[in-house]
Formats: structure tokens, sequence, C-alpha cells
């Protein structure tokens, strides 16, 4: 008997929300995803979306527009840029299908994002398609990051992807 695949719950996947300090392990109350942007004059900086997960869609472009458009014109404080406990690189945006990014201080994550290309994918019932596909990889501290629970995220988040991908815009 087959068992149909199941997502983590949030909860056991806030082992990724965590940091490693001078006193320890740190897990913060807050989610505050840091996104990476690319500055004008070819610098980069980390906007970091504030309790992510307590915001929905509208609310979180939004504000997302709002801190882009600060941090281009060097305007962010401190705490909106250096405040994010689990990041995200996309540079799929650019054409770049895989790379590995390099994790910011103070996060035990990062997550990049690569361009999504067609492939010639094989389906379970043996025939052959045409399917968009995507490279994703995770860098993690693993101080305080077991491999497993990273691998287990990536599991989640293809799964996710596959078949309910509205649920990751709601």
């Amino acid at each position: 008997m087959a068992l149909a695949p199941t997502v983590a719950s949030p909860q056991k996947m806030l082992v990724l929300n965590a940091s490693y300090t001078d006193a320890g392990l740190n897990h913060p109350g807050s989610i505050n995803i840091a996104v990476a942007v690319s500055m004008p004059d070819g610098g980069l900086i980390t906007p970091v979306l504030q309790n992510a997960d307590k915001l929905d869609l509208y609310s979180l472009s939004r504000m997302w527009k709002d801190l882009v458009d600060r941090a281009r014109i060097e305007q962010l404080q401190p705490q909106e840029y250096s405040s994010g406990t689990f990041t995200i690189s996309n540079l799929g945006m650019l054409g770049v299908d895989r790379f590995d990014a390099i994790l910011p201080p103070g996060t035990g994550a990062i997550l990049a994002v690569g361009a999504s290309q067609p492939q010639v994918v094989a389906s379970e019932d043996g025939t052959f398609a045409i399917r968009r596909q995507m490279q994703v990889n995770m860098t993690a501290d693993r101080r305080i990051i077991y491999g497993a629970d990273a691998a287990n995220f990536l599991k989640d988040l293809a799964l996710l992807i596959q078949t309910n991908a509205q649920s990751l815009t709601l």
C-alpha cells in the first residue's frame, strides 16, 4: 500500500529558522525572510520581510516593493537588512540555471533559486514530455541545521511546487 506524500508542518520546519551566535543556538520568535537584491553599483543587499509567516501575499508584495525601492536609494534602516532569519537568492530571473549561494552571517540557511528551463522528463507511466524544471539548492550552517532537515525542507518544497504551487502564494 502506497502512502500519499505529505508536507512537513511549518512548526517542524522552524528548525531552519535559526542562527548561531556567540551565546549559542538562537531560535527567534519571528520568521524574517531576507531576499537578495542587486544594487545599481553592483553591490548586494538583503532587505527583510519581517514576520513573513503572519502576512498575506498582498501585504508581502507591498512591503517588498517598498523595501526594494528604498534599498536601491540606500534608505533602509539597519534592522531592515540585518534581521533575516532565512535568506532567498534568485538568479533565475537573470537566466542563471544553478548556483551556490553564500550563507550570510546571522542566518541559518539560504535558498538558491535558478531559472526554470524546458527539460525532457519521463512520467510515471513511461511517457516522455517537455516540462519546465528549475534547480534550487540550500546552503545551511551545519552547526545548527542537520543535513536531513535541509533535505526534508527541499523535498517538501519540491512537492509543494509539483502538487500545489498556489499554496506558496497564500
